[in-house]
């Protein structure tokens, strides 16, 4: 297959326009609307579509274009190779930044111990993080859901449970553990709509008839504690988070505990460096996480 057709669908998939992509290319929008033709009729698919002002990728197109970056991430290797350059390919992971502070630590700092490859992190939401990896723009991806995905291979990494951040003076800190009725009437930061975190503990509440107002909306574990210390309400954050001072920790054993997967492309064979970084996530992932 003709390497500028694949170069030709990588640039339409950053830049989002014929218009950028020509111009990063340095083609004319004709030529590159023909490559594109091409490499749809080889193919025998639609790449892409139109969305508002810009252009999409289709589901099979997203499945090109990971192809794309393989071919010319292994073409890159080659000729390091062969021209005896010390350069080493980056092992690139995307997960969220919960997962990166409390959960992946050990094996990202074994695997820099080893020097084998450099490491690239990119920090996304679950769902981004998802979609990095079909793209082909991560190698793997740490990603917290029920199911693993039809498309993606994956190991567990971790079953984490949930805990409430509590002030030491509000009188749930007194208990050992909390109870979904113990939250009636409280103020809670929570996610924004929409966030899986959100939508379970809003279900699991619902479910048990506990009323709740939502005293802030904030993203990430950090700015729970935060909230929580300055009193704005109180945090249900996953048990891996430490209660920063002033605020206790307290298990809540009545939400399904949240699995956290290493994702991977099916059909794709990882670098000997991403397997070595697959195998260090699967071995030193927290203990206390993976029994839970």
């Amino acid at each position: 297959m003709d390497l500028d057709l694949l170069r030709a669908l990588d640039a339409l998939a950053q830049h989002g326009t014929m218009t950028a992509a020509a111009a990063a290319l340095h083609v004319s929008q004709p030529t590159l609307h023909g490559q594109l033709a091409r490499l749809s009729g080889s193919l025998g698919v639609a790449l892409y579509r139109r969305a508002g002002r810009g252009i999409e990728l289709t589901p099979d197109g997203v499945r090109a274009l990971a192809f794309a970056r393989d071919v010319e991430q292994r073409l890159t290797a080659l000729r390091n190779e062969l021209g005896g350059s010390a350069e080493k390919q980056p092992v690139i992971l995307a997960a969220g930044h919960g997962a990166f502070l409390h959960l992946l630590g050990p094996a990202l700092r074994a695997f820099h111990a080893r020097g084998s490859a450099p490491l690239r992190l990119l920090t996304r939401t679950g769902a981004e993080a998802i979609d990095a990896l079909r793209r082909g723009e991560a190698h793997l991806a740490v990603a917290a859901g029920p199911t693993e995905p039809d498309d993606l291979a994956s190991d567990v990494l971790a079953r984490v449970g949930a805990a409430v951040l509590v002030p030491r003076r509000h009188p749930l800190a007194r208990k050992r553990s909390v109870r979904l009725r113990d939250l009636h009437g409280e103020r809670l930061i929570v996610p924004p709509p929409g966030a899986p975190h959100r939508e379970a503990l809003a279900r699991a509440l619902e479910a048990q008839g506990v009323h709740w107002e939502s005293a802030v909306e904030a993203q990430g574990w950090e700015l729970f504690a935060h909230f929580a210390r300055l009193g704005l309400g109180l945090a249900v954050v996953n048990d891996f988070v430490r209660a920063p001072p002033g605020l206790y920790a307290r298990p809540l054993r009545e939400l399904t505990p949240v699995t956290y997967r290493l994702l991977r492309r099916r059909g794709s064979a990882l670098s000997e460096a991403a397997e070595s970084l697959r195998a260090l996530l699967i071995a030193q992932t927290p203990r206390r996480a993976r029994e839970k």
